[in-house]
């Protein structure tokens, strides 16, 4: 960056600190035009086929099945695109221009070419390495993008990006988590899977465990009206109003977006071939992929949580039904969550549960496994407890076994040895089940926004209950659990290891360096936020 550029962005950081720490971000008060869901869905293809079954006679049933397989969620996203006709709509915490980032970019330019209304709402979380893929997006006439919470800085360096963020904490660590694609407000993904190389496992820098939900139906409508609450929202700022650009520009982020293309395509010709067959998309459309017709219901925050939950405002919380249905478990309770950081609260209703005999099976990440270490820190303050309560805990290993086949990836990814996990799913007492954005931890509860479904669906239960006992294999997974009184109740870990059962005392890991951010981050104040 030149001297002169560098001198810019930090005077608008100042600036920005001289201001004081402002409840709306930059760009608040660019004009923007409020727009909705596409409001005649039953002209699209999808809508006709969702209506035409004869198992759909109730009305307010809407159809759903689970996507598991990293590779099928990027392929159903490219073909969802493909098929758009009126209205396509994002909206994700992450999206990254690498392989399936960009291939997914052309699929969305390809459907705004045919005349198709985009509308893509990011999170300005995870926006560091630069705003020139949502350049040349927000460039195309028929595609608006908006920025949720944007930081002022919009530059490249990371000391500017933390200053940004000291200058304005309360108002940036605010963040919109969700993850949603509606296409003719006819069917939708749902979930927890952001658009990233290591969310679809075609990546051996990092694989993730994650789930989609393919819903079409009833259900579609409430997911696309939260999108435009989102949307229509004081935090959802215009690209254009934080970085212009000139005609030549733009063009040459479109020649550079273009050479990335052709290598995207080159490198995914696996997984870009798997997209272009027309699985699952076409088999869930035609009944060769049965679907689940269940009823239904959304759960979401309000874009503006952070008032709603100091009771500054009205709003929804979706933290209220999810603790109702758990309150109501009367058998068994399954989670798989990536952070697992329960408030005094959430730690109080699995008490509940357990004092009811309740049976509670939880897997979240090991410490290798895990890509936050501050949130692994703080789910070993409640390790013991939730032993203690009766809990049953198990932690996915990085390494999985050979012979372990519900993760979603293949044998040969599993080499790489840095799998973890990112699915939010919850069973209740195998009759129902919660699938969205939401871990159970406490950014979730308090700091992101966040949406999902509740599905009451026995068989997508059982579907997702053998989906968790698949993935606590004890090759694939640690099994947690204390020690007899005799032994001091120490914590230990149970896997077995080519074949043969291990078990250790201490928290395993091979990073040295790993163990010791923990131990330290163990040592700051406990507190809630």
């Amino acid at each position: 960056m030149e001297t002169t550029a560098l001198l810019r962005a930090f005077t608008l950081l100042i600036a920005a600190c001289v201001a004081g720490c402002s409840s709306l971000p930059p760009g608040s008060t660019y004009p923007k035009t409020r727009s909705v869901a596409y409001v005649n869905p039953r002209e699209s293809q999808a809508e006709a086929v969702f209506t035409g079954r004869s198992d759909a006679s109730d009305a307010k049933l809407s159809a759903f099945r689970m996507l598991s397989v990293g590779a099928d969620g990027f392929a159903t996203r490219m073909q969802m695109a493909n098929a758009a006709k009126h209205t396509l709509d994002l909206q994700y915490f992450i999206f990254t221009a690498d392989s399936t980032g960009l291939l997914l970019t052309k699929a969305v330019l390809a459907a705004a070419d045919r005349g198709v209304r985009v509308r893509i709402l990011v999170d300005d979380g995870s926006t560091a390495a630069g705003d020139e893929q949502i350049q040349v997006l927000s460039a195309h006439p028929q595609i608006e993008v908006r920025i949720f919470n944007p930081f002022v800085y919009r530059g490249h360096l990371k000391l500017l990006r933390a200053l940004d963020f000291a200058i304005e904490s309360r108002r940036v660590d605010y963040r919109m988590h969700n993850k949603l694609f509606v296409v003719d407000n006819s069917m939708a993904l749902v979930g927890g899977r952001n658009i990233g190389d290591e969310y679809f496992q075609v990546s051996p820098e990092a694989q993730y465990a994650d789930d989609d939900v393919f819903a079409g139906g009833l259900i579609v409508g409430q997911l696309s009206a939260t999108f435009d609450e989102f949307w229509n929202s004081a935090f959802a700022i215009p690209a254009q109003a934080l970085r212009k650009s000139s005609p030549a520009h733009l063009q040459r982020q479109r020649e550079h977006l273009t050479a990335h293309w052709r290598a995207a395509e080159t490198a995914g010709v696996d997984y870009l071939k798997h997209a272009e067959q027309g699985e699952p998309l076409a088999g869930m459309l035609t009944g060769k992929l049965p679907l689940s017709w269940s009823h239904a219901s959304v759960v979401c925050d309000s874009p503006e949580k952070k008032r709603v939950v100091k009771g500054e405002k009205p709003g929804r919380l979706m933290y209220g039904p999810i603790a109702q249905a758990l309150a109501q478990v009367q058998s068994e309770f399954l989670m798989i969550t990536p952070y697992l950081v329960p408030t005094s609260e959430e730690m109080q209703l699995l008490h509940e549960l357990r004092t009811r005999n309740v049976r509670v099976r939880i897997l979240t990440n090991s410490l290798n496994s895990t890509n936050e270490l501050s949130a692994h820190s703080g789910y070993t303050h409640y390790r013991r407890q939730l032993l203690d309560d009766g809990v049953e805990l198990y932690e996915v290993r990085a390494l999985l076994g050979p012979t372990s086949r519900g993760s979603g990836q293949s044998r040969a990814i599993s080499r790489y040895g840095n799998y973890g996990l990112h699915a939010k799913l919850m069973v209740f007492d195998r009759k129902s089940i919660y699938a969205g954005s939401m871990n159970f931890d406490q950014r979730s509860r308090f700091l992101n926004t966040e949406v999902g479904v509740i599905i009451e669906s026995p068989e997508l239960a059982a579907q997702t209950a053998a989906r968790f006992d698949s993935m606590t294999r004890p090759e694939s997974a640690y099994v947690v659990s204390l020690q007899p009184e005799g032994a001091g109740k120490r914590i230990v870990w149970r896997t077995f290891e080519h074949d043969m059962p291990v078990e250790f005392t201490h928290e395993p890991s091979d990073s040295w360096r790993r163990r010791l951010q923990v131990k330290l981050l163990f040592l700051l104040p406990k507190r809630e936020l």
